[in-house]
């Protein structure tokens, strides 16, 4: 009788749905019902299957040993270390393009485009799908670093004027890439808890940090200018292939996939809705072999739900909500309403947003264009270098400050965001005049950019944090894309002031003739 009951269970038992579907019986013995739960984590929106036996709450999935956290600082590594690594070979640059305003040009091309591509990332946010727009980005990052580091630096293929277009044309499409992924990346961590906004952003600061370490180093070891260029470029490509790789890795987690899932629900502490409307309930009960069906009722009261749910797991059923929603046809949404979330969405954080906006446009108006200007006659070329790393070290501290818990207000936030202004004037005083500057000694512009890089960390940290936690979770990620055009206006603006500041430093230095003749000297 026993084995009897064996055979039966086994066997499929056709059952009519209520909409005229046959639906077969589940086979215990081939673990169906449990290979159809993970499927259906996968998907939630085809069905989500429950085995009521046991009434728990499933706990919140954790970031253990901080593997996630380390998986988004080098993210945000990922996307900037690709123009650190072009412009952070100052002393090489300086070399191939005497008298030439490389880095600023470097800076300025970098910002134009990069506000133009996230604008465009910002209108297509709901259009491609995130992960997309994120993979995209580091495939344009690291095409111009194999490019430029093989086809330039080592087989050194191009003349000098050919050279700097290219180079410039490389930045262009690696700040295309990167701010696409830069600004998805602040709408995927607006998705996350707050911390991992805070270690994006750290990332960010890392990538200065290790680029200007390699740099140091590469120049240190090895004399010839070409090769250790070669190597440094080597380094960069190596640790961007490795922040895409684990970008792969960690958003298939448990921990990624739930809250992501959470925040495009819009769900904040209510867990478990389920809309029954459009579905209907398959009972297979495991003593007496029966399979029916029952329509999902719309707005059951709360005691009635919890009653029907103690009810089957007394009688050791299984529940199956088995009919996935009906397919409906995605319409683009119209110019109107992309305008109107987004500014329901600025209304909210207008605050945040100038205030990264003023950070960065005080910071791109002295780095990198500025201070790679900077000259003494007993440092030479390495002034530069340490100023850059110097500020590279300290707005990476900066940003492991913004994780102290303190909730600012907007309005506090962007006056001392304000008051960094105080910079421009001082380092002017380094440079300027070009022969015998006011504040000559080094000291001066190491102390400036040890003050700046510390307070930009914070400052452009802190804003980002707190903004997405200003709105609905499921406009967080819009919040980021917002937040990171605010970031990106505030760089285009400084890069535009840097290049007026920089006709002080070359005032009577016929710099710019000089340029002219060395190009037309070069050749094709």
């Amino acid at each position: 009788m026993c084995s009897t009951g064996l055979e039966r269970r086994r066997q499929a038992t056709p059952s009519q749905t209520p909409e005229g579907n046959v639906v077969m019986s589940f086979s215990f013995e081939s673990y169906q019902l449990e290979d159809e739960e993970f499927q259906a984590r996968e998907v939630p929106d085809k069905g989500i299957l429950t085995f009521t036996e046991q009434a728990f709450e499933e706990p919140l999935p954790d970031d253990r040993y901080h593997g996630i956290y380390f998986a988004m600082l080098l993210a945000g590594v990922g996307f900037l270390l690709p123009y650190n690594s072009f412009i952070t070979d100052v002393d090489y640059l300086h070399h191939k393009f005497q008298g030439t305003s490389i880095v600023f040009d470097m800076s300025l091309t970098y910002i134009l485009v990069a506000l133009v591509a996230v604008v465009l990332n910002n209108a297509l946010v709901e259009m491609l799908s995130l992960h997309t727009r994120i993979t995209a980005g580091y495939l344009f990052a690291l095409g111009p670093l194999l490019f430029i580091g093989i086809c330039d630096i080592w087989l050194e293929q191009f003349t000098t004027r050919q050279s700097y277009i290219i180079n410039l044309m490389a930045v262009g499409i690696v700040a295309f890439g990167c701010t696409v992924q830069q600004s998805s990346f602040y709408g995927y961590m607006g998705m996350l808890p707050r911390r991992y906004t805070q270690g994006v952003m750290t990332g960010e600061s890392t990538a200065g940090v290790i680029i200007s370490l390699s740099r140091i180093f590469t120049k240190l070891l090895i004399k010839n200018e070409r090769k250790n260029t070669m190597i440094f470029f080597l380094i960069s490509i190596g640790l961007e292939l490795t922040c895409f790789m684990l970008h792969l890795l960690v958003r298939r987690t448990q921990f990624v996939r739930y809250y992501t899932g959470l925040a495009r629900q819009g769900l904040t502490e209510v867990k478990g809705h389920i809309d029954t409307g459009t579905r209907y309930r398959v009972h297979h009960d495991a003593i007496t072999e029966e399979v029916r069906f029952d329509n999902g009722t719309v707005g059951a009261s709360p005691t009635e739900g919890g009653g029907t749910e103690a009810e089957l797991a007394g009688s050791g059923t299984y529940v199956r909500f088995d009919v996935p929603n009906p397919k409906i046809k995605k319409n683009w949404p119209s110019l109107k309403e992309i305008i109107l979330h987004r500014y329901v969405v600025s209304r909210v954080i207008w605050t945040y947003m100038l205030s990264i906006a003023v950070t960065y446009f005080i910071t791109l108006c002295l780095f990198p264009g500025l201070e790679s200007e900077i000259r003494n006659d007993m440092l030479g070329d390495w002034l530069p270098i340490l100023v850059m790393a110097i500020f590279n070290m300290s707005d990476f501290v900066g940003k492991i400050l913004a994780a102290l818990p303190y909730d600012w207000k907007g309005g506090r936030l962007l006056l001392l965001s304000c008051v960094r202004v105080v910079f421009i004037p001082l380092f002017i005083m380094c440079v300027y005049p070009a022969e015998r500057p006011t504040l000559g000694h080094p000291a001066w512009p190491c102390v400036f950019s040890l003050l700046m890089g510390v307070t930009n960390g914070y400052f452009g940290s802190v804003p980002m944090i707190l903004a997405a936690g200003k709105v609905p979770p499921e406009q967080r990620e819009l919040a980021g894309n917002t937040m990171t055009v605010s970031y990106m206006t505030g760089l285009m603006m400084g890069s535009a002031v840097a290049y007026f500041a920089f006709s002080f430093t070359v005032q009577g230095s016929g710099h710019h003739a000089e340029w002219s003749r060395n190009l037309t000297t070069s050749g094709y």
